[in-house]
């Protein structure tokens, strides 16, 4: 495989992460509403969810996903779901905040274990089947028809450790004192505004053709 195919590959990933989504909203909430710790733990489930994505592309199983109608129907559906309770959670707290002041609007968000905030960013990126067609559609374009394992172990590798690089940034930007101050002081703005932009997310992957 050509450096240069690899070198490719690779930024084609990284400027796809930097495209806002529900893994950079589910990060970036978490770091602001509740600590960089709990962030950084959705980050490593996200990232652990696009090894699964990357790892069958490269393997081939995505495309037997794609191809099985009522299997990627299903992972859609559940996702879109999942990022619908997101926002439901989000536009609650918003409104309680609204309602009944400050106290109502914190006590929304309680804190949680390790494990919690792992699975809340492996679940919002591993019910996102488009993942599937981009790992497919990028491998196929990008990568040569033949390919070593040593070069398909070293892409499995590179992609959940270039997301986690990511969102470990991610969490520590958005957990700096004053972007937390900021978030105090307008928390019922931000968790509206967030929940309905994870409400869109999930209509568009509902219509996604």
């Amino acid at each position: 495989m050509p450096v240069a195919s690899f070198a490719a590959l690779l930024t084609v990933w990284t400027l796809a992460l930097l495209i806002p989504g529900p893994d950079f909203l589910a990060v970036s909430h978490a770091s602001v509403a509740r600590s960089r710790r709990d962030a950084v733990f959705v980050g490593l489930g996200v990232a652990a969810a696009m090894a699964i994505w990357a790892t069958t592309s490269l393997v081939g199983l995505t495309v037997l996903l794609v191809r099985f109608q009522p299997v990627f129907e299903a992972v859609r559906v559940a996702g879109a779901a999942y990022l619908l309770w997101l926002a439901f959670q989000l536009l609650r707290s918003a409104a309680r905040r609204r309602v009944h002041g400050p106290a109502a609007g914190a006590a929304g968000v309680r804190s949680r274990g390790a494990v919690s905030a792992f699975r809340a960013g492996f679940l919002c990126n591993i019910g996102n089947p488009k993942a599937a067609v981009f790992f497919s559609s990028v491998f196929a374009a990008l990568l040569p028809p033949h390919v070593d394992w040593e070069y398909r172990t070293a892409i499995g590798v590179a992609i959940p450790a270039i997301g986690v690089a990511w969102y470990v940034l991610v969490a520590c930007l958005f957990s700096a004192k004053r972007v937390a101050a900021a978030y105090a002081r307008a928390r019922r703005v931000v968790d509206a505004v967030t929940g309905t932009l994870f409400a869109v997310l999930a209509g568009d992957l509902l219509i996604a053709e």
